[in-house]
């Protein structure tokens, strides 16, 4: 399998005509968005279990420093 460096595929993207550059970076702005989407959902489903199953901490920022201080 050959390696790809992150040079050789900005080479590749130049070869594009610009029509078709525009499209890539369209395209992989929706892909970045839909996977930071998908990161967030995760995260909230996560926090929503921890929750659930009392593993948060709750109270005030003093109480949160004094926590973070025993």
């Amino acid at each position: 399998m050959q390696s790809v460096t992150f040079d050789s595929i900005l080479d590749e993207i130049e070869s594009l005509s610009i029509d078709e550059q525009t499209t890539l970076l369209f395209t992989m702005q929706r892909r970045l968005s839909d996977r930071r989407r998908t990161e967030i959902a995760a995260n909230i489903a996560q926090g929503k279990q921890d929750y659930q199953s009392g593993n948060v901490f709750r109270g005030t920022v003093n109480d949160a420093i004094a926590e973070l201080n025993r």
